[in-house]
């Protein structure tokens, strides 16, 4: 198996920047989409942003403009930097990958832990 460690949360103002990263705990042999969905409390998981092995990314709408999702595909990595974040930005935030573990191995989807992103003055 594998687990997908996030790191990068914590306590911003309003405006400010944080960015996220999500990195597979060992080697795989393929990872088709990856990124991040959001929970606020008393709300539904959204997606933030999702990146495909291709580079194409999509955006939930209350992002766009504001969040950036990149990848490193030699390292299994996957970052989303957050610029002028808001108070409604505040959530968990939840990596998420289609991944192959090995050739041959049917595609599965694998959830992080999740990190709280907290924006408050």
């Amino acid at each position: 198996q594998v687990q997908l460690l996030e790191s990068g949360g914590g306590l911003v103002q309003p405006g400010g920047s944080l960015r996220l990263s999500c990195a597979a705990s060992r080697s795989i042999y393929y990872i088709n989409t990856i990124g991040w969905y959001r929970q606020a409390p008393g709300k539904v998981r959204e997606l933030a942003a999702i990146i495909t092995s291709s580079g194409t990314s999509n955006y939930g709408e209350s992002v766009k403009g504001r969040f950036t999702i990149s990848r490193d595909n030699a390292e299994n990595t996957v970052y989303l930097q957050m610029n002028n974040l808001k108070p409604e930005d505040t959530a968990v935030y939840y990596c998420t990958a289609e991944i192959r573990l090995r050739p041959g191995d049917v595609m599965d989807d694998y959830w992080g832990q999740g990190t709280q992103v907290t924006v408050s003055s």
